[in-house]
């Protein structure tokens, strides 16, 4: 298969070339790596490949063949390193498989690699020392998102169909906005964590992929998602698969839509404009559709969101680095990284009630919000992407500073892990610049249906599949 080939097909595409037998795991394998090696120097996406004995590769499953690559972040991928994107522990090797990646192998698909994130998790851009700067398949002068921005990369400039990543505030929506993707962040307790650990970030990150279409989104949750042994919170499967979401009939939705930066910072025009014609073309499908916003306080949910992020990852990097005999400083992580563990090692069993109480106050607004509306849509990013440099991973910047600098971008996305909603952006419009602008659509808890189903038809009335960037493989 050549990779002009390769690069055109989506996940479902290829496991249906594998089932007829046109073509066999070991070539799509093959096809991956080669993808990776024609446009690496370019994206930087890639920490590692992996690739497995042709010997060992699936050849059954819903997704038998399909090359992936896994998130360098915690991935669960046993036996293979996982640096977290960081120099704490960059020879740290993982111990257990995961449930998310034993249901990816399970269903067929093939890891052949692992991508870059920024350092644990943390900042919506992959810009790290240990590892460089991760560029959009766009414009190599532009982030490519984080905190899954090797995965973005990787899905958008042709080199894997999926990728797994993880989404605690933005981490799949904003890589899919920045590098062209389809970025579905399921609701809470869809995907099990499944680091037999309380899942990060008091429950709001979240684990699933990035795709190049609603197809593989669709089908994926039904091989991904379903409640694991001892998952307290774990949602149940729903009786129709969700693969049949994109197909199914569409009844009028009310949607709201809204494209003014929640957090007060000064709209885009090419955001808005993009906004504004998603919200007339949904009219035009027969939906009801009007302006209107849930109505909260950003300051005080800034200041429980970086409560929340600074104690928990506090707590997680300080518990690695003891494990690992390591010590965390300013050669071992980065600037923003030293500041939010110091900053959470100091913040206070009442602060972080009180931050539970900022979330649970916010889940009742939208739980009200949603029963008068099916979907909210809004841009994915608030603003155009921001050049690389725009953040300096040296920095010792306070986390409340760094998630009020990021907030003219990323407003529109946190407020769904605290709440534990639904939310999905799609490749829908381009700029001025030629750069992509995504749209999010967010639905009530556990409808991801609806959002997959909507999704599919804007699919339909907006293609992406013929808009390829300037870095893809072929």
């Amino acid at each position: 298969m050549r990779l002009d080939e390769y690069s055109r097909f989506d996940a479902v595409g290829l496991s249906e070339l594998v089932a007829r037998g046109d073509v066999t795991p070991a070539e799509l394998q093959q096809c991956a790596l080669d993808a990776h090696e024609q446009v690496k120097d370019r994206i930087n996406a890639v920490v590692a490949v992996h690739p497995q004995d042709a010997a060992d590769l699936p050849t059954s499953g819903p997704l038998a063949g399909v090359p992936t690559m896994v998130k360098d972040l915690f991935h669960g991928q046993s036996g293979l390193p996982c640096g977290n994107g960081s120099r704490l522990a960059p020879d740290w090797n993982v111990p257990h498989r995961t449930q998310i990646y034993a249901r990816a192998v399970a269903a067929g698909m093939t890891s052949v690699g692992r991508t870059t994130t920024s350092e644990f998790g943390i900042m919506g851009t992959t810009e790290t020392i240990a590892h460089g700067q991760t560029r959009s398949p766009w414009s190599v002068d532009h982030m490519a998102g984080g905190s899954s921005g090797g995965a973005g990369a990787v899905v958008g400039a042709g080199v894997v169909p999926v990728a797994l990543a993880s989404d605690g505030g933005g981490s799949i929506r904003i890589p899919a906005a920045a590098c062209g993707v389809v970025g579905l962040k399921p609701g809470r307790g869809r995907v099990p964590w499944g680091l037999h650990l309380k899942e990060p970030l008091l429950g709001w990150a979240v684990q699933f992929a990035m795709t190049r279409t609603v197809r593989d989104a669709a089908l994926l949750l039904d091989v991904l998602g379903g409640p694991t042994p001892g998952d307290h919170e774990g949602v149940p499967r729903p009786s129709t698969p969700f693969a049949d979401a994109p197909f199914a009939a569409m009844r009028p939705l009310r949607i709201a839509w809204w494209s003014h930066p929640w957090s007060g910072d000064e709209p885009d025009a090419a955001v808005t404009d993009a906004t504004a014609a998603t919200a007339v073309l949904l009219e035009s499908m027969g939906h009801h559709v009007e302006v209107a916003t849930p109505s909260f306080a950003w300051e005080p949910y800034l200041q429980a969101m970086t409560d929340v992020w600074a104690s928990t990852n506090a707590h997680t990097i300080d518990g690695f680095a003891a494990a690992m005999g390591r010590n965390v400083s300013a050669e071992t992580v980065e600037g923003s990284t030293l500041a939010m563990v110091e900053y959470g090692r100091a913040v206070t069993a009442q602060q972080l009630l009180n931050a539970i109480d900022v979330e649970t106050g916010l889940t009742y607004l939208m739980t009200e919000f949603f029963s008068r509306y099916d979907v909210l849509l809004t841009p994915t990013l608030g603003a155009s992407l921001p050049r690389i440099g725009h953040y300096d991973p040296a920095a010792f910047t306070d986390p409340r500073d760094t998630f009020a600098m990021w907030s003219r971008w990323e407003s529109f996305l946190p407020v769904f892990n605290t709440t534990g909603q639904p939310a999905i952006s799609l490749p829908l419009h381009q700029g001025p610049d030629g750069l992509p602008i995504g749209m999010q659509l967010v639905g009530g808890p556990g409808e991801e249906a609806v959002l997959l189903s909507l999704a599919a038809q804007l699919e339909q009335a907006l293609p992406w599949a013929d808009r390829l960037p300037p870095t893809y493989v072929g």
